[in-house]
């Protein structure tokens, strides 16, 4: 199946109609663990340092540690609910086995694409979306941080330039949602979200061939 934007904008916006207040209901569920999270870690702050706005070691590591285990678990509940759409349910948002591969491999992306960025941008942007599936493949998976960009930089290759028009066209539908009184992010991401996690269906579904054997090599 050849890869289309519009395809997979389309699959995000009907999964979404078909079960709208269960994918709310995620969102939902998805702020209130961020904002738990920041105030767990806003009050370490202030009982270390005296002062909310300025951080201390033990907050920034609980912010990052359950930062890390909320986006672990968007990405399993998208992973299900794309592949059952009748029968996903809100259990997937706690997926934890994964957590250090998961968090090496986005500490990896993340170098590559900050030091991109800084020797002209284009490498930075290169480097986006060769491993932008890199995280979704450790959860899916269940890989290593390497093996998951490896198999991400693969089943990119040969799309790169609609990738990023396709992660354009996200960034406008989620600044649509933010415009909409902020509320409108809670369709915007979830469709946004969906279309991704299609997009990698998509393309990994041709490349499963081939990635086992060039990967072995």
């Amino acid at each position: 199946m050849d890869f289309s934007s519009k395809a997979c904008i389309r699959f995000g916006w009907e999964a979404f109609k078909n079960r709208p207040w269960f994918y709310v209901g995620a969102s939902l569920l998805i702020v209130l663990a961020y904002l738990i999270m920041a105030a767990i870690s806003g009050g370490l702050d202030v009982a270390v340092t005296g002062n909310y706005e300025d951080p201390s070691f033990p907050g920034t590591l609980v912010n990052f540690v359950l930062g890390t285990l909320i986006s672990m678990g968007a990405a399993a509940f998208y992973l299900n609910a794309h592949d059952h759409p009748e029968t996903a349910g809100f259990s997937s948002l706690w997926h934890p086995s994964p957590f250090w591969s998961y968090l090496l491999a986005n500490l990896a992306v993340g170098i590559l694409i900050a030091v991109g960025f800084i020797f002209l941008i284009v490498p930075g942007i290169i480097a986006m979306l060769m491993f932008m599936f890199s995280s979704f493949i450790v959860i899916d998976r269940e890989k290593g941080p390497i093996e998951s960009m490896a198999v991400s930089k693969l089943i990119t290759k040969g799309n790169r330039w609609k990738l990023l028009g396709f992660a354009l066209l996200l960034m406008l539908i989620n600044l649509a949602g933010l415009l909409a009184f902020v509320v409108g992010l809670l369709v915007s991401i979830p469709v946004s979200t969906l279309a991704f996690v299609h997009a990698y269906r998509v393309l990994a579904g041709p490349a499963a061939a081939t990635r086992d054997a060039s990967l072995a090599v």
